[in-house]
């Protein structure tokens, strides 16, 4: 798929156990992002994740054991620097990113070099409450004075990336826990990246079992607000050069 402008758009979904879900993720994005390069990073699966994405007929990279979304995206990231790629959309594996709204993310890279697909902008009904809203409020309100505009859906994981992104992100993707949604804001924009979010509807998973129960959820968001505490003291990363070794 490419925008008016000729990109070369890269979609990658990370993958753990998704067997059950990836079929039908994959030939949704067949028909709604027909020639879009697609790229399953399967996140040391113990079920048949890698031989589902291998038969869908799209690239498939097999990481030796779990890692974790950032580690699987940053595997992500250095395909797509060494492939030249112009945008990386990373789209979830279990069925709850829309791929109709990647186009709409890959559009917004005209104008910024990360493009988050948020919850809470004015589309659909999704809703959260209690200690859960509050820590996503907090969330939202330090990483939008940060990147100087408001973002109200910093854990989103339905983002795109442009070039100064892609390379950025190719070696300093943090692989730590919530380091691929807190952190890796954090890095972007202390880096001289630009950040935007456009409206986008989520939906139930499609399969498989849910990751995040309510109570675990809220645990989930508070420590997230502990990771971008420590996100902040850690040194500033600068662009990387075109080109790294694989």
């Amino acid at each position: 798929m490419s925008s008016p402008q000729g990109r070369r758009v890269l979609v990658v979904l990370p993958a753990w156990n998704e067997a059950e879900s990836l079929p039908a993720v994959l030939a949704e994005i067949r028909t709604h992002l027909p020639g879009v390069s697609v790229l399953v990073v399967n996140d040391g699966s113990s079920d048949g994740t890698s031989a589902v994405a291998r038969g869908s007929d799209v690239e498939v990279l097999d990481l030796p054991f779990n890692l974790g979304v950032g580690g699987a995206m940053r595997a992500g990231f250095r395909y797509a620097l060494a492939e030249g790629f112009d945008a990386v959309v990373q789209v979830d594996a279990d069925g709850q990113h829309d791929p109709r709204d990647v186009p709409l993310l890959v559009e917004g890279l005209d104008r910024s070099d990360v493009v988050i697909g948020a919850r809470f902008a004015e589309r659909g009904e999704y809703e959260v409450r209690g200690p859960r809203r509050w820590a996503m409020k907090v969330l939202a309100g330090v990483l939008s004075r940060l990147a100087r505009t408001r973002l109200t859906d910093t854990t989103s994981g339905f983002r795109a990336a442009g070039p100064r992104a892609i390379r950025l992100f190719a070696v300093h993707y943090p692989a730590e826990y919530l380091g691929d949604t807190i952190e890796s804001l954090v890095i972007a924009v202390r880096s001289g990246l630009t950040v935007e979010q456009v409206g986008v509807e989520m939906r139930a998973r499609q399969a498989g079992r849910p990751s995040q129960r309510p109570f675990k959820a809220a645990i989930y968001l508070l420590r997230a607000c502990l990771a971008l505490g420590i996100s902040l003291t850690r040194r500033r990363q600068i662009l990387v050069p075109t080109e790294v070794t694989a």
